[in-house]
């Protein structure tokens, strides 16, 4: 969700839970919430988009703008379109809750899942929020995102996860990055390219000169 707000040091965990939202922080509001108490807390708050991190901390995100929902949904579609004729896996919407290894629970802007990651799951699982890492995502800066965080928050929360394949794009500044484990980061500069979803997605193609204005 492109508009989350970050906080710019890291909280701790401190015993009780602090709730961000749109820059405003309330601090040490309560104890962190379990599992299924954080389940049932955005199921009662359906019109909020909210994540938690691995201390228990809540974030609560704002909507995103036209052409930021514009710009997410064009990538989506193209994966969904892929996925279709590929039939390797599930791709899924950026309201969708992934439970990670370390606690984090967050909603990327598009995410693909493997056919062999799904299959493990019951169907009381994918009744619920997953406990399952998404094989490949994208993350859309919007023009209220600071860019740095967003690299952390797929260095540091995606790939240290598991990830094994994640892009950033930056419509507005025309660049995108390319994230895999234990590997460089790659920059693409210019609508002009295209991303690649290497092994992950085999033979999936995303033309970045589709964000360019007609």
């Amino acid at each position: 969700m492109a508009t989350t707000t970050f906080i710019s040091k890291p909280l701790k965990k401190s015993g009780y839970t602090t709730i961000s939202f749109d820059g405003w922080q309330m601090r040490d509001v309560r104890p962190p919430m379990t599992d299924e108490e954080f389940e049932t807390f955005c199921l009662q708050n359906p019109e909020l988009h909210i994540e938690q991190d691995k201390h228990g901390n809540i974030i609560i995100m704002t909507p995103v703008s036209y052409d930021s929902g514009n710009y997410e949904a064009e990538t989506i579609t193209d994966l969904t379109i892929w996925n279709r004729k590929a039939k390797l896996g599930k791709t899924f919407s950026p309201s969708t809750m992934f439970v990670l290894p370390d606690g984090e629970k967050r909603m990327p802007d598009t995410a693909w899942v493997s056919l062999e990651k799904h299959q493990k799951l019951s169907k009381w699982q994918r009744k619920k929020f997953a406990h399952v890492v998404p094989d490949f995502i994208i993350e859309v800066r919007s023009p209220s995102d600071d860019l740095q965080q967003l690299k952390a928050k797929i260095t540091d929360i995606w790939l240290a996860n598991g990830v094994c394949l994640a892009w950033l794009i930056d419509v507005e500044g025309a660049t995108a990055w390319v994230f895999r484990p234990d590997r460089e980061v790659d920059e693409v500069k210019g609508l002009d390219q295209t991303l690649s979803g290497e092994d992950v997605l085999p033979g999936f193609v995303f033309d970045l000169g589709v964000f360019r204005e007609e």
